[in-house]
This record gives C-alpha cells, structure tokens and sequence, in this order.
C-alpha cells in the first residue's frame, strides 16, 4: 500500500508541475501547508530554534529549512533536485506565418532532449507571465491545459532517406503547428493574455514552454511501471520533499532545495552554481545569532546528498551499461560515481550514505557509466563551488531520459522516500574526511 500511495503521489506532483515555476508553486504549497514560514529575499530574516523556513528566487527555486531544537554539533544535512526538465521554450516574438495559411509558433530547445519523442504529441503551454496591474508589473503562472499545438511529423513517403532514424533540424523540423488557417495572426499572444485575464497589450513578457499532454499514469499488468514527463528530476524533487518532510532531526538544519535550470547548466541565478545556496545556509546562520566562523565549520562538517535520476538498465540495450555498476526499475535508490567527478560522490560520502541505509535496511543500488562513455552530470558538484562539503549523487532509476515521456518503476518512489528520509533522519556527524559519527 505504501508503494501504491508514493506512486500516486508521484503522478499527482508531476501533473501539477508542468514548468519549473509550477514546480517551485507546488512545493511552497507543500511547505506552507506543513507550517513553514516564508522568509523573502528581499525581507531581514527572523529565525528561532525548531523553527520551519523557507525562502524563494525566481519563482523557479527553493530552498527549505528545519532548525534542529538541539544544536549540540551545529551542521547542516541537506538533499538538493532541480525542477526543470528539457522543453521547447517559445520566443520573444511567438508566431511563424505561412506556408500559405499556416501559423506555427516559433521556438528553440531548452535542454538535451530525444528531439524526436515530441512529434505527433497534443502539446500544451505552460509558464509564466508578467502583467501591468496599473503601476505594477505582477508574475501570474499560466497552465494552459487544452492541446493547443503539435509538431507533426514527415510522412514517410515523402522523407524515406530518414527511414526510422529522422534527422531533425531545430531550425525547420521541430516547430509546433498553431492553426492552419482558423486563427489570424497574434492569436497565440490573445490566448495567453485570455488565460490570465488581461489584455494582450499588458502582457510584458513571458517564459512559456511546451508541454506534453499525455498524463502521467501508473501502468503493466501488474502496475509496476510510472511513466510520465519530466521524472527527470521531478521524481527527485518529489521523493527529497517527502523524506525532508515527514523526517525529524533536532540535532542538524535540514535543508531541502530545488533547483532551477540545471538542465542548461545551472549558470543562472537561480541555479545550483548560482549563490542561492550559500546565501540562505548564510543568513540562516546570522539569523540564528552565529558567526561567519561557525558558518565555515558547520559546513565543513555538513553532507550533501544530489538527488537527479539514473539510468536504469534498457531491455534492448544492455551492452550501453557497465557490466557491473548498473540498475534496475523497482530496485531503489541509486548510488552515481564517476571518475570524472561529473558525480560528486567520493568514497567517503559513499560510506557515509551506505552505512546509513544499511543501519536502516533500505536497499541501494549502483551506476557507473561503461568506461568509453562520458555519461551526463548534475548539480551536487556545481553546488559545491558555492557551498563546498561532502556530498554524494544519487537517484531514482528510469528509461528513457531526455524523452518527452520517461519511465520509472512504481516501486522506486516509495523506497526514495525511505531513503532519504533515513539520511534526515541521521544525525551525521562529521570530522574533516576521518571520521563519520551516525547518531
């Protein structure tokens, strides 16, 4: 039963989080719901022992705090995900006219995505806008769930050289068609200003995406498969605000954070290499009446654990993986090394998390990438520029990454949230890279 509620849960997450600015909605509704208290950026910071926080940039990120009531060996534990995935972003100047009646809409890539999984799909918009509200200019979400575009497909009579493998051009292949002749020119602007109740003239500006429509849903005969969009990371993000919430530590601040714009690099600054981090760990310290000093020691004696999801083990390719470092659906939380260092996990923080799951007998598995591929990277190492200590990479296992549509085991939600509930729930306690203290 736990299994079928984490997965259902996971589903309901993934339909309410259709951009990077839903996402971080839907988990300060989460925080706000479990009492936490809202400290803007822009606001001095009030923080008392045993107290619940959270802070927000961008409207894409967020970071979340619980001070511990008992901070005899002041340090920070925290578990960090991103929450956007790879799209298609609409431009500035939104519409493409012709050939003859057609209106297509203009866009460019957000991400590395599998280019050809979006064709043929109903697509949606999602974002956000920035409306004039007379002297103000106001940030309004915008989820527009009506299938509103589609980029179609070349008909295999007239493209045989591209046979099963299309070679797709983003400047000529992947543009949504929009209407092709019932709408006049400037519709897409008067469909957006409509789904927030203005005018298009106050329209300022937008960050919109595609999105796909096809719901998320768990599936197989004996419903062990998710499948949805965008479960690499929200996947991630989902099962650390779970653990982060239903977890208690009085000893340590928990933080959980999540990030935006990892997925075009996370040079932004509401990324994880932006000061986000650093800054709120910061004034969470000052607020709490300690000096830069302690700050240094504390997150010298603080742990990390990255949470971006792993490939598991493809049915028809098995010959892409390492013979030995690979994983499975529906086989828990994965364990990411890489001596490239694209994954920030080294032994000791491998040892730290590993006698952690074992202490609390939830299973873990590993990945390493074949030693002829390069494989991908994620935040924890980009984080640690801001904000360096011991961190570790970790994930939930799924197919099909970068697809418009991915695949995770309904299993693995709920052996995640026992996961990284039992790092929060661990008191770590840390001495240089000697010694690991689990309390």
């Amino acid at each position: 039963m736990k299994d079928a509620q984490a997965a259902a849960g996971l589903v309901d997450f993934v339909r309410a989080c259709p951009s990077m600015f839903h996402t971080a909605s839907t988990i300060r509704a989460a925080l706000d719901a479990a009492g936490f208290t809202y400290l803007p950026e822009s606001s001095a910071w009030s923080m008392e022992t045993g107290g619940r926080y959270y802070t927000v940039r961008n409207n894409s990120s967020v970071v979340a705090l619980k001070v511990g009531s008992e901070l005899d060996a002041y340090h920070f534990q925290l578990a960090a995900a991103h929450g956007d995935s790879p799209t298609f972003k609409v431009k500035a100047v939104p519409e493409l006219t012709g050939p003859q009646e057609y209106l297509r809409l203009d866009v460019e890539a957000y991400g590395g995505m599998i280019d050809h999984t979006w064709l043929d799909r109903p697509l949606g918009i999602a974002g956000r806008v920035l409306v004039r509200d007379g002297a103000h200019v106001r940030s309004r979400l915008v989820n527009i769930e009506k299938d509103v575009a589609l980029i179609p497909n070349v008909a295999i009579h007239l493209g045989r050289e591209a046979g099963l493998e299309p070679h797709l051009s983003r400047a000529v292949d992947l543009f949504p068609l929009f209407s092709a002749g019932a709408l006049p020119a400037g519709s897409f602007d008067e469909m957006v200003a409509a789904s927030v109740g203005v005018d298009p003239v106050d329209v300022l500006a937008r960050d919109l995406f595609l999105v796909n429509h096809e719901q998320p849903r768990v599936w197989g005969w004996a419903d062990e498969f998710v499948s949805a969009g965008h479960l690499d990371d929200l996947e991630c993000a989902y099962v650390a605000l779970e653990a982060f919430l239903a977890a208690d530590n009085p000893h340590d601040v928990s933080v959980y954070a999540c990030f935006d714009n990892e997925e075009v690099g996370s040079n932004t600054k509401q990324g994880a290499l932006s000061t986000l981090l650093r800054d709120a760990l910061a004034r969470t310290n000052a607020a709490l009446g300690r000096t830069p000093e302690e700050l240094q020691r504390a997150l010298a004696a603080s742990m990390l654990v990255s949470c971006d999801n792993a490939h598991a083990l493809h049915p028809n390719h098995p010959e892409k993986y390492d013979e030995a470092n690979r994983c499975r659906l529906n086989g828990g939380v994965v364990i990411k090394e890489a001596a490239n260092q694209h994954y920030c996990t080294d032994a000791f923080s491998r040892a730290a998390f590993v006698a952690i799951l074992d202490a609390a007998r939830v299973p873990y598995q590993t990945f390493a990438n074949r030693s002829d591929m390069a494989g991908g990277g994620t935040l924890g190492n980009l984080s640690n520029v801001q904000a360096s200590m011991h961190a570790v990479d970790v994930g939930m296992p799924q197919l099909a990454m970068h697809s418009a549509y991915e695949t995770t085991g309904a299993h693995d939600a709920a052996l995640g949230i026992d996961a990284i509930s039992a790092f929060f729930s661990t008191n770590v306690l840390i001495e240089g890279a000697d010694s690991i203290t689990l309390a």
